[in-house]
């Protein structure tokens, strides 16, 4: 399910009388003035442990500059197979929708932590494969298809792979940028690739939209 932003919003209201057209306009003003407020208090008042930045595509982020802070989720980057949406499944004729972003990378490669957050979720039994999920603020980022496998002790759950140094804890604060796995071939998967998703208030959304923006105020930073 794709984040509404304040057009699409808007586009869902009623058709306003001639009488009404005026405060309909001042309506719309108001609630965009409201956005760009809240964006303008989440700049300002940004703590990259709890992340509150607004969905992708509204105003307020597209103008700001919270997303230079971000980090590509891959090294060694190839290539991207599979973009968010509908697309013929891989493994049958049918179509499926697909809730994330594949990026394709040589088996190996480390995964970086997109944004500071905690470790929510660990799973090696399910198609996503080893994966982990991260929660920072509002959003949630999923990783999948990694090497490696999860583990319980006395201590609580973890994701291990051995080989490449990694062991992270559910629970466990993970900064920007650090490693926490490596592209891997478990669970459903033709290839080596990371399956990254993005939540945002626990709805899907293209994560390509992120990496654009990010790539764009990266690049005018510099």
């Amino acid at each position: 399910m794709r984040v509404k932003n304040i057009d699409q919003i808007l586009s869902e209201i009623p058709k306003p009388r001639r009488h009404q057209k005026r405060k309909a306009t001042k309506l719309r003003f108001f609630i965009l003035a409201f956005v760009s407020l809240i964006g303008l208090m989440t700049l300002g008042w940004f703590n990259p442990e709890q992340v509150k930045a607004l969905p992708p595509g509204q105003t307020a982020i597209a103008t700001g500059s919270i997303w230079q802070q971000g980090s590509f989720p891959v090294e060694n980057f190839q290539a991207y197979t599979s973009p968010y949406g509908y697309r013929r499944s891989p493994r049958g004729s049918g179509v499926e929708f697909h809730r994330g972003l594949d990026i394709a990378a040589p088996e190996g490669s480390y995964i970086r932590n997109w944004w500071t957050g905690q470790v929510v979720g660990l799973s090696d039994n399910t198609a996503c494969g080893t994966s982990i999920t991260i929660q920072s603020g509002e959003w949630k980022h999923i990783y999948c298809h990694m090497n490696g496998h999860v583990e319980s002790g006395s201590n609580g759950t973890y994701l291990i792979d051995r080989e490449g140094g990694i062991q992270i804890w559910k629970g466990q604060q993970v900064a920007t940028g650090v490693r926490i796995g490596r592209v891997g071939m478990t669970g459903r998967t033709t290839g080596p690739h990371l399956h990254w998703g993005l939540k945002y208030s626990d709805q899907y959304i293209d994560p390509a939209r992120v990496l654009r923006e990010m790539y764009r105020q990266q690049t005018v930073s510099r």
